[in-house]
């Protein structure tokens, strides 16, 4: 089998407007879809609204607002759980600026060697990350060179508790 790509990743949102102008207006990906559910596919009621918030590669973050539907949002670590969008280096001082601007809760930026990042909490509690590859990056993730597998079986011996 082979994975073409990321179609979407969807995640549940508090409110459907609240986070299009999040992601529309404030991050700049176009809302491309919405699909109103009335019934799930096993036939059961529901009344549900699934997003579509596009990026340049075709691929989406999608949102389903389930307001009858108990859901616990939780402010999330950024190792818990975080989205990390590409963006061009230029975008990163604009964007920290003007989420400072706007009242989002901003930071950064971090240096990660390979990439350099800023991070947003979106309106769900959800950590967004703008990132912008470095010189050397494709060679960060080059499996010949970093031997990832490696360093994982060392992580599964030595890890702590293990």
């Amino acid at each position: 089998m082979k994975i073409k790509g990321l179609h979407h990743n969807a995640y549940r949102c508090r409110d459907s407007e609240e986070t299009r102008q999040f992601y529309e207006d404030f991050m700049g990906l176009p809302l491309v879809g919405a699909l109103a559910i009335g019934e799930t596919k096993t036939g059961r009621e529901t009344s549900a609204l699934h997003t579509f918030f596009q990026m340049d590669d075709g691929s989406c973050l999608a949102f389903f607002e389930v307001p009858q539907e108990p859901f616990e949002f939780r402010e999330q670590r950024d190792y818990d759980l975080h989205i990390a969008l590409e963006v061009e280096p230029e975008v990163l001082q604009e964007r920290l600026e003007t989420g400072r601007r706007e009242g989002y809760e901003v930071r950064g930026p971090a240096d990660h060697g390979f990439v350099d990042s800023i991070y947003f909490r979106d309106p769900n509690g959800y950590v967004i990350e703008l990132t912008a590859k470095k010189p050397g990056h494709d060679s960060a993730f080059d499996p010949s060179g970093q031997k990832p597998r490696a360093i994982l079986d060392r992580w599964q011996r030595e890890k702590p508790g293990a």
